[in-house]
């Protein structure tokens, strides 16, 4: 019997052990899953194209967002990095996958980006010297965390988001394609089913200390657009307040 909590970490990482391999393991232990989903690019998952998100297009073309210094958190292949780079940002992106990786450092190659490329889990010590960002775009990464590691994800941004900078989020909404178990339900069956699903005021809620400038569904494209959207995906986007100080680990201010 071993009675070694101790910290905080320390029961996120036993929380984290809860859940199966896979999908549901964003941690280091998961690399494997998604290497094996990024092996195949020919298949016909939707964000394998290389565009970049219509909203993301938006903000910029609309004139919310101006370049700066810039994280993609989870990138992927890498589509959204190399349209900041496009753009005039100094880029850092960051994801769990080797294979994804070198995917995105290939289209990073024949496109000429610049973006700096990092292997690791988000809340390891890959970001701990890199920030403070004007901008932290999240394409995905967020409903594929458990409930715990929300505090998690507040507590980066409190570390490498910059006070009156931007989070853009998208993630699965509620009514769609990902699963609307509630948190508690989500730990007695030990699976985030693939994706957790958000309600508008569920996001309002956990990003409360936030304005939301912007909160909608993404605009659907077809096949023919230069950009990527899907219908069942909120597209938000965030400022943090100039004045805000962040929150303690008990989540007070």
């Amino acid at each position: 019997m071993t009675r070694d909590i101790r910290t905080v970490d320390d029961v996120m990482t036993m929380l984290d052990g809860l859940f199966a391999d896979g999908a549901d393991r964003w941690t280091e232990d998961g690399a494997g899953w998604w290497d094996g989903f990024y092996e195949d690019r020919s298949k016909p998952v939707p964000f394998f194209v290389p565009k970049p998100d219509e909203n993301l297009v938006a903000h910029l073309d609309g004139g919310r967002l101006t370049p700066g210094r810039a994280l993609d958190l989870g990138c992927g292949p890498g589509r959204n990095a190399l349209y900041l780079d496009s753009r005039g940002f100094d880029v850092d992106a960051v994801d769990l996958s080797p294979a994804a990786l070198d995917w995105a450092r290939e289209r990073a190659r024949a496109s000429g980006a610049k973006v700096r490329f990092h292997h690791g889990d988000i809340f390891g010590p890959v970001l701990d010297d890199k920030g403070p960002f004007d901008l932290i775009y999240d394409s995905g990464c967020f409903h594929h965390l458990p409930p715990h590691r929300r505090v998690s994800y507040l507590g980066l941004l409190d570390r490498i988001l910059a006070p009156g900078g931007h989070l853009v989020l998208t993630c699965f909404a509620a009514g769609g394609i990902g699963s609307e178990v509630p948190d508690a339900d989500l730990y007695r069956d030990r699976s985030l089913h693939g994706g957790l699903s958000y309600s508008q005021d569920s996001l309002r809620s956990i990003f409360g200390r936030y304005e939301m400038v912007e909160l909608r569904p993404m605009r659907a494209q077809g096949a023919e657009s230069p950009y990527f959207g899907v219908e069942y995906l909120w597209a938000a986007l965030l400022r943090r307040p100039v004045a805000d100080q962040g929150v303690n680990e008990s989540g007070s201010a």
